[in-house]
Order: structure tokens, then C-alpha cells, then sequence
């Protein structure tokens, strides 16, 4: 990024495996070092303190995050990868502990385990593509109104990033978003296929790409939207990480609380949440236009003065590169049920905002939301999408949230961009390990020396058989040397 390298851009590995209970005198340089998740300490990246009050699950997720962001912002000289633990891992790894455990490790001497991936070097990407998919709702328009209606915008950056990207699930941040998202369209579909529940605003739902990448996506679909689209926005409501959250939600916005539509939204979803039972907070963050960095969402429809605001259960802007769906954001972590609350609540607050009147909300399809639509809550398990994941065959997520949208709402579209900004992707991002179990250089020397034996012993028998013993000795002794007569 600008010239400055994360991560690590090596591949190939050709190297005997060692274990943590390598012995002091142990050489790594030439080693590869197979790690158990559940025995790494930290301290053996970077010197930093515990919590052991905290739940084994929790402590994991807080691992995995920080030892992701170590990986991440640091330019490592040599490959990293994560594998999935089996019954062949845990046999390998165990002998590999034993022979560390007596001083023995693995050498080109002593033999062992060698992990090879014979992987080229990995190759920048020229032009990653993003993509955004956008759906429709039309409000209902009274006979003789020649208004252009308003539109409320409902958001979700799809995109993840981690340390492997390609095992960057991101059920939380934004799988949570988007399964909210499509759950949104679904009951305001129900409402609005009633002319008496249709409200009197556009509903647009769009589903944008580059989240991580200071939601390049999101600024591209904005600005190809005609200026009478924009300027018809009242508001857009962003959905960000609603997936892990216990009872506050935060309502992040860029223009001051004061701002008529920012009170309408923060009023809307403070009532709603009253009755739900759920805490909603304001945070208000200034945007600085010269700044490249966007940490929220709703800050690039800031940029284009569209009001905007993001929900989330994160209560402080995340770091570049921070909370982007890594590793340790998969399904274990997500609770459906604070994703289903999020989407009653959302979608309860824009039916009051729209409105459709609060008895349509009491009696309609509001009242039966009680758990997430199983095509839908699928989603959370599906690995995220990101320009670093060249090659990766997305056609069942788009066909799946295709047909959601286009099941839902009365328009679809999917728009193609080529990612710009200051980022550089290289591709390999997964590759197959070789484990071979290799014999010392001591073996071979010995069994060199036992058929060099057997080979001398052969031709003596043969010789002796054929023709005699005097011709066998005869050939080891010294020829008599030829004298040279002189005149």
C-alpha cells in the first residue's frame, strides 16, 4: 500500500518441520515451525499481556484477531500459512513434539518431516474488479403528484480482508450486514406488494464491494447514479457488524445530531428500540475530505453531501485494515439472534420513517420476525469475497443474492469496476501441502557403505571362482617398473 509491503509476498517452501518444543540451540532460519491455534502464546510474536478471566471461545476470537493484525501490518520475509487440523496433521505434529522434546530435530543429518509447496512467487493483479449489486423498491404515488418520491438507501459492504484471505469467512463484518440487508428487502417486499402498506418513499438496496478498502465500491456505485437519483436520497442507512452484538447498537453519523434528517433517524430508532428492549447510542465523527482514509460507510455518501449513517456494534471507527472479516470472523462467533433483533429493529424504525402507519407494522410481517430466513442465515457460512481473491468461483453467492434481490424488490442491477486507490494485491492465495518423511544423511552414507561392501565382496567371488586367487591378489599388487635400457 503506497509502496509500503503487508504481509508476506513469499509462497514456495522447502523446509524440515519443527515444533514449538524446538531446544535452545535449535536453528530456524531453515525450519518450518507448525503451530497448534490453541498453543500459540502470543508473547511469541510480540511480548504482551493475558487475560485469562476470559472464556476460552472469546480468548480464541481475541488470538486469532490480534496475531491477524501482527501478520498484517508487518513485512514478514518468509511464507505464512494457516491449515485446517486433521488426524494426518496431529500424527505428524506428534512425532515432530517427540523428537524435539530429545534434542533430535529434524536436519538434513538427522532426517524428519519436510513441508514442500512448490508454489511460484506470487504476481501483482493488474486491475481487480469490484462489484455492486443494487435492488428497487418504488413507494406508491398519488394520482396527479408529479414529485419525484424520496428514496431511503439500505447498505451493506460484502467485502472481507485478512492475514489468509482465503479463509477470510466474515460472518460478522459484513455477512451480518448483508443477511440483514436481504432480510430488510424481503419484509418490506411483503409491505409494499400492498398498495394500503406501501409507503411513500423509493426503498434502494445496494450491496457494495471494497468495504475494507475505504469502501472504493461504495463510492463508484454512488457516483454513477444520475444527479436527480442522488439528489432524490433523503438518507441512506448503512449496515455494518450487527452480528455478535449483546444490547447496544451504535448509530455512527458524519453530519452534527442537530441536522433534521439525523434527529429523524436517531429519534426513529431510539422509539423502536425502547420497545425492543435495546440500547442505541450517537456518535458523531467530522470527515476530513483531504483524508483518503474512510472509516465508516455513511462517510462516502457524506462526501457527496447525501445525509447517511451507520449501525453498528462497534462503538469506535476501526483502524485501516481493522475488523475486515478475518480469520477469526466465522459462524462460531455470529449470534443469529442479535442479527434477527437488528433487522426487527431496522426494518420496524424505516416502517415508522417511511411510514406505513403503525397499525400495518403491528399486524404485518413485522410481528413474524423471529428468526433469519435459512437461505439467507446460509450466507453467514460462505467465505467473503475480496480483490485479493483472484480465481475464486463466486457464481452460487451472486446467483443466491441475485435471486434474493430479484425475488424481492422490482429491479436488479450489478455493476463492474476496476478497485482504484493506493492498495496492491498479488494472487496466491491458497496452495497444497506436501509433508514427505525423509531419511537422515547418516542412513544414506550407511547404506552406501554396506552395497559399496557387497559389491567389492561380489567381484572377489567371481574372481576367485573364474580365475583363481593369485589373479585377485595380482591385481592389488604394484607393477614392476620398466627400466630404460641406455646405450
Amino acid at each position: 500500500m503506497s509502496g509500503s509491503a503487508y504481509g508476506s509476498r513469499f509462497t514456495a517452501l522447502n523446509h524440515h518441520a519443527a515444533s514449538l518444543h524446538f531446544p535452545p540451540s535449535a536453528d530456524l532460519s531453515r525450519a518450518v515451525l507448525i503451530i497448534p491455534l490453541r498453543e500459540l502464546n502470543i508473547t511469541f510474536v510480540r511480548e504482551n499481556g493475558g487475560n485469562k478471566q476470559v472464556h476460552e471461545k472469546e480468548q480464541l476470537k481475541n488470538l486469532l484477531a490480534e496475531l491477524e493484525q501482527l501478520l498484517i501490518h508487518a513485512n514478514i520475509p518468509y511464507p505464512v500459512y494457516f491449515a485446517f487440523e486433521n488426524d494426518e496433521i496431529d500424527t505428524v505434529l506428534a512425532d515432530i513434539k517427540k523428537n524435539d522434546a530429545i534434542g533430535q530435530p529434524a536436519t538434513a543429518t538427522t532426517g524428519g518431516y519436510k513441508l514442500v509447496i512448490p508454489t511460484p512467487e506470487p504476481k501483482k493483479v493488474a486491475s481487480p474488479t469490484i462489484t455492486n449489486i443494487q435492488g428497487w423498491l418504488s413507494g406508491l404515488k398519488v394520482d396527479g403528484d408529479t414529485n419525484q418520491l424520496p428514496t431511503i438507501a439500505i447498505v451493506a459492504s460484502y467485502d472481507t480482508f485478512g492475514a489468509a484471505p482465503a479463509l477470510s469467512v466474515g460472518s460478522d463484518s459484513n455477512g451480518s450486514g448483508v443477511v440483514a440487508l436481504l432480510e430488510i428487502a424481503r419484509l418490506f417486499c411483503l409491505l409494499y406488494s400492498n398498495p394500503k402498506t406501501r409507503g411513500r418513499y423509493n426503498l434502494l438496496f445496494g450491496l457494495t464491494s471494497g468495504g475494507p478498502y475505504n469502501y472504493n465500491g461504495t463510492q463508484k456505485w454512488l457516483r454513477s447514479f444520475d444527479q436527480r437519483l442522488r439528489e432524490s436520497i433523503d438518507y441512506a442507512i448503512c449496515l455494518n457488524s450487527i452480528g455478535s452484538w449483546d444490547n447496544e447498537l451504535w448509530i455512527h453519523v458524519s453530519k452534527p445530531p442537530e441536522n433534521a434528517y439525523i434527529k429523524q433517524i436517531f429519534e426513529g430508532f431510539s422509539n423502536v428500540a425502547e420497545e425492543l428492549d435495546i440500547k442505541v447510542g450517537l456518535k458523531h465523527k467530522k470527515i476530513n475530505i483531504s483524508n483518503p482514509r474512510v472509516a465508516w460507510e455513511h462517510e462516502q455518501f457524506s462526501r457527496l453531501r447525501v445525509t447517511a449513517a451507520t449501525l453498528s456494534e462497534i462503538s469506535t471507527a476501526p483502524e485501516l485494515l481493522q475488523g475486515t472479516g478475518g480469520l477469526f470472523d466465522s459462524r462460531q462467533f455470529v449470534n443469529e439472534t442479535a442479527i434477527t433483533r437488528g433487522v426487527k429493529l431496522v426494518a420496524e424504525s424505516l416502517a415508522n420513517l417511511v411510514p406505513i402507519g403503525r397499525e400495518c407494522v403491528d399486524c404485518g410481517p413485522m410481528t413474524s420476525v423471529s428468526g433469519l430466513y435459512q437461505s439467507n442465515a446460509n450466507l453467514l457460512d460462505i467465505r467473503g469475497k475480496g480483490p485479493a481473491l483472484v480465481g475464486w468461483n463466486w457464481g452460487n453467492v451472486w446467483e443466491h443474492v441475485w435471486k434474493e434481490l430479484a425475488d424481492h424488490t422490482d429491479e436488479v442491477n450489478m455493476q463492474h469496476e476496476v478497485l482504484e486507490g493506493v492498495f496492491t494485491f498479488y494472487d496466491s492465495t491458497s496452495a497444497r501441502l506436501n509433508i514427505y518423511q525423509v531419511a537422515s544423511v547418516t542412513f544414506d552414507l550407511l547404506l552406501l557403505l554396506v552395497l559399496g561392501s557387497y559389491l567389492i565382496v561380489l567381484f572377489s567371488f567371481l574372481v576367485i571362482t573364474t580365475r583363481g586367487l593369485d589373479d585377485l591378489i595380482s591385481l592389488f599388487r604394484r607393477p614392476p617398473s620398466r627400466k630404460v635400457k641406455t646405450a
